[in-house]
């Protein structure tokens, strides 16, 4: 009797668990976050496809873009549906996050669209192809509430990350120069001359070659610098001319606490910024050279610039990546939508300077 009791009453826990799981399961408690590619024009679409193919706690539920034949081509790669509108991915209640890979020139409507349909951002560099419309996509971002990344990656770098610890402890002084470079041989190469064809192309694009790569190292600058620019200018040249746009720059910056910056970028170089990032105070130096940190400080002991630093932080996640732990539910730090605005704003403001061989002032956010 002691047995058949026991059984009913084991049998009545797991029949009770069961409509429990079968009600969480409803409700869609534990059901993976579905995303969605909205635009696939972008460079870095197929590192983004692979990475989010190898990932389990999030899935991709469609793919569009304006062309067809090319959302078909990733599509066809994820194995999901082609979206045969945004509309009918931003009015699915299922998808939590959308992935904007499109030409610059979209990012306007597509990034605003996204806010107010209130899922989750990443929206590629640089965010706008201005500062205003730049600014006008991070408000509607913060009044939606909705989570945003952007894609400047080099934050994470173990050299970087170790930077910005010295010029948070106050190791290098005062800082009175900061100069970042990014290139590579994109234009000697060809790489834009097919698909990636609208990279070059301004009026889609924003910028030329000096504003693709140099908004990642000014991203750096700012970062680290950590203050706003006040001024700046610059001289731009179209290179090879091989695209009939920029292909390489040369900035300088006037940061509020009187440094000054120089910004250098293009696709045009052989060997890519074997030099890519110095930075000179009152009390410290550094230099990243061939990959390698140099670092010395007057108030850290044992430091020195004839060698390279050895003990350096690990490592930190793609940008990408850590947008898909923010939206599998995971607390990580993201780059706002108001620090990807002023990028563009900055970079704005230089491309004003070398079309009109002046000093620009930079259009700050309090102006909005």
């Amino acid at each position: 009797m002691l047995w058949t009791i026991k059984s009913i009453c084991i049998a009545g826990c797991c029949v009770l668990a069961g409509m429990l799981k079968f009600s969480s399961s409803a409700r869609g408690d534990d059901a993976v976050p579905e995303v969605a590619f909205v635009g696939v024009a972008h460079i870095h679409t197929p590192d983004f496809v692979g990475r989010i193919s190898k990932r389990h706690d999030v899935k991709v539920k469609y793919v569009w873009d304006e062309d067809p034949q090319l959302a078909k081509q990733y599509a066809e790669q994820l194995k999901v549906p082609v979206a045969q509108s945004v509309e009918q991915i931003l009015s699915d209640p299922q998808i939590k996050a959308v992935i904007i890979c499109s030409q610059t020139n979209q990012h306007l409507k597509l990034v605003t669209a996204a806010a107010n349909a209130k899922k989750d951002i990443y929206a590629e560099k640089p965010l706008g192809m201005g500062a205003e419309d730049a600014y006008a996509m991070a408000k509607a971002i913060h009044e939606a509430g909705v989570k945003f990344q952007t894609g400047y990656f080099m934050r994470g770098e173990p050299a970087l990350q170790f930077l910005k610890e010295q010029v948070e402890k106050g190791n290098f002084g005062t800082i009175t120069r900061i100069r970042g470079v990014n290139t590579h041989n994109g234009a000697l190469g060809g790489w834009f001359d097919h698909e990636y064809r609208w990279m070059a192309d301004p009026k889609q694009a924003g910028i030329g070659g000096y504003g693709d790569l140099g908004t990642h190292s000014l991203d750096l600058m700012l970062w680290l610098m950590d203050q706003p620019v006040t001024k700046v200018t610059a001289v731009t040249s179209m290179g090879t001319n091989r695209y009939g746009c920029d292909e390489l720059g040369e900035g300088i910056l006037q940061f509020k606490g009187g440094a000054i910056g120089t910004l250098g970028a293009g696709w045009d170089d052989v060997s890519a910024d074997p030099v890519s990032l110095e930075i000179a105070g009152t009390q410290g130096q550094s230099a990243i050279v061939n990959g390698r940190l140099y670092f010395q400080s007057s108030k850290v002991q044992g430091s020195s610039m004839r060698r390279p630093v050895a003990d350096l932080p690990a490592q930190q996640p793609h940008p990408f990546e850590l947008f898909l732990d923010a939206v599998t539910g995971k607390q990580v730090k993201l780059i706002g939508a108001d620090e990807a605005a002023y990028r563009c704003a900055v970079m704005d403001a230089l491309y004003q300077g070398a079309k009109e061989s002046k000093w620009v002032d930079v259009q700050q956010p309090s102006a909005q």
